[in-house]
């Protein structure tokens, strides 16, 4: 076990130097200008001003220099200096990926506690009115847009009914807890600041609900689906036949087998919705990872475009990598090579 993890941790890297290849070469080859991002509009017409920013830049070098410059700099852990920002594109994910990691992992525990829930019981009474309801809820919620179901709930829950506050992590003019992981929550917990626990809390809780709607749909489908094929296997009608309790049979022999397809998913969803939450943070005005790529995009701003790859693509190899873990400990059969 402990050479298969040192082995997939040892070529991660050079995955990623890949990813930052292909990354950095698409990016080039767009049609667009990111000298609209550097140059203001009234100076794109004066040749000196844009040949000197383009200097300063590197963008007059040929497109082989400016690669063997971006990933030596790469190399050295520098991704370079984002064109909209000016700060080092680094620090920017470093101050945004925290944001995205509390809403991802607040979505996950949403998603996995209730779709799992809702898988057990629809399984457990198959082909009734309580399994009927169960999957309703799980085929709205991975069908449902999460822009359409975000601004309908925020507009019941924060503008009608007020239980909820507005966007944003925090009220306007609350002060962000000192920052230790940069989750807001753990942040203040940390400092016994309890009145800004209960308000970042309650500003995570409707995005997590929304995003984690959708992976709520996905996990309680695939639970139900795998459970139903292990409960029809013959160690099940053994274990019944010795007249084991139906939660036993369901909890203890049943769910570790069926927990296999749902583990695949669990580990990629996570990697998914961290620069996929796009819509999520955008309904919700949370200044996370994925509205950072967007904006990147947008301006063609090359350098944070690739750091948002390379955290995109750390995040599945390293989904991937847990998942293969989680495998061998759901079952023990399993033999990492």
């Amino acid at each position: 076990m402990l050479k298969y993890i040192l082995r997939r941790i040892l070529t991660i890297p050079l995955l990623l130097l890949g990813v930052a290849s292909v990354a950095f070469m698409l990016s080039q080859m767009t049609k667009g200008d990111p000298l609209a991002a550097l140059v203001p509009e009234r100076m794109m017409s004066d040749p000196a001003v844009v040949a000197a920013i383009k200097a300063q830049w590197g963008l007059d070098e040929p497109l082989p220099v400016r690669y063997v410059y971006y990933m030596g700099n790469l190399l050295r852990g520098d991704m370079g200096t984002s064109f909209t920002t000016r700060r080092p594109v680094s620090t920017d994910i470093a101050e945004r990926l925290p944001a995205t990691l509390e809403l991802v992992v607040a979505a996950m525990i949403v998603g996995t506690v209730v779709g799992m829930g809702i898988g057990l019981v629809s399984a457990r009474f198959r082909n009734t009115a309580i399994d009927g309801a169960g999957r309703g809820f799980a085929l709205l919620g991975s069908s449902v847009p999460i822009f359409w179901s975000g601004l309908i709930l925020l507009y019941i829950f924060s503008v009608r009914l007020k239980w909820t506050p507005g966007t944003g992590r925090l009220d306007a003019r609350t002060q962000p807890p000192e920052g230790i992981t940069g989750f807001y929550t753990i942040d203040a917990a940390l400092a016994a600041d309890w009145p800004v626990f209960v308000q970042a809390l309650s500003h995570l809780l409707l995005p997590a609900l929304v995003l984690g709607w959708s992976v709520t749909g996905i996990v309680a489908r695939l639970v139900r689906s795998s459970l139903l094929e292990s409960l029809g296997q013959d160690y099940i009608r053994t274990a019944r036949a010795k007249g084991a309790p139906e939660h036993r049979v369901l909890l203890g022999h049943a769910l570790p087998n069926a927990l296999i397809p749902v583990l695949t998913v669990l580990g990629f969803t996570f990697a998914y919705l961290i620069t996929g939450a796009v819509l999520t943070e955008a309904i919700f005005s949370w200044p996370g990872i994925g509205s950072y790529a967007v904006s990147s995009a947008r301006s063609l701003d090359y350098p944070a475009i690739g750091g948002v790859t390379i955290v995109g693509a750390t995040a599945f190899l390293l989904a991937n990598l847990v998942t293969d873990l989680a495998y061998a400990w759901a079952n023990p059969r399993i033999k990492l090579q």
